[in-house]
């Protein structure tokens, strides 16, 4: 699949589940005593592809999506929401203290670019709080459904985030895709045959059991220990610009 049709299955995927949805409150989601805890040092802070499902607070964050539905929303929330892409974010170099991208950039064609251009907008010593899907061996129709365009082995995962000018502080386990076999079939053949139907039952069912049961985030330094792993939650911060050092004249 081009990049042009992943952006546009996106698009259309997305438009239609968040048109049957109703926004979610930040505090409602484990992510909060994480975001929460960064916030007195962000007073500038964005969220890319956030839907309806933003992590961040909503009044005076900036959010970046490729749905109309979540952007009109936000906006009505307090958000400050414009449409784009995260491989080409429309602000400046520097301009962030946090910025958080959760369950996005594994649908970014071109990953590369997408990293370069959230630590581009991240201040010196801001942070990028960000999910990804592990481990390509986990695969699934599920990551095929939502417009994935890979799952991370976690030394690439790391020579990204080393190559883009960010430190690894600490990671969690994360994610709430469908695990069991039986379920994800029929999620499947669900959106398959009745999508409308389908879409409903996750927005108003599956989804608010999940966030129901969705266990504490249990950070740890680095990189976790991914066995067992198929979705992770990592804490990075822009390493710090040193001006070299002038000779000094004798």
């Amino acid at each position: 699949m081009n990049r042009r049709s992943i952006v546009a299955a996106n698009r259309e995927f997305y438009d239609a589940l968040w048109s049957r949805a109703h926004l979610e409150r930040p505090d409602r989601f484990n992510t909060w005593p994480l975001i929460s805890g960064l916030l007195p040092e962000a007073p500038a802070r964005l969220e890319v592809g956030p839907g309806l499902r933003p992590r961040l607070p909503i009044p005076g964050t900036h959010f970046l999506d490729i749905s109309a539905p979540a952007i009109e929303r936000l906006n009505a929330r307090g958000g400050i929401a414009v449409p784009g892409e995260i491989t080409a974010l429309p602000y400046r170099d520097g301009e962030f203290g946090l910025v958080g991208a959760f369950d996005v950039i594994e649908h970014a064609e071109d990953d590369q670019q997408a990293f370069r251009e959230l630590s581009r907008v991240l201040q010196d010593g801001a942070v990028l709080v960000f999910s990804v899907p592990l481990h390509e061996k986990c695969w699934t129709g599920f990551d095929e459904c939502v417009g994935h365009a890979r799952r991370y082995e976690p030394t690439a995962l790391l020579a990204r985030i080393e190559g883009n000018g960010l430190t690894l502080e600490k990671s969690a386990a994360f994610g709430m895709a469908p695990r069991n076999p039986r379920l994800l079939k029929f999620g499947m053949d669900s959106l398959a045959k009745h999508r409308t139907v389908a879409m409903c039952l996750y927005n108003w069912v599956f989804m608010p059991l999940g966030r129901l049961f969705q266990k504490r985030l249990k950070l740890g330094p680095g990189m976790i220990d991914t066995n067992g792993v198929d979705g992770i939650l990592l804490v990075c911060r822009r390493r710090r610009h040193t001006p070299p050092r002038l000779p000094v004249q004798a």
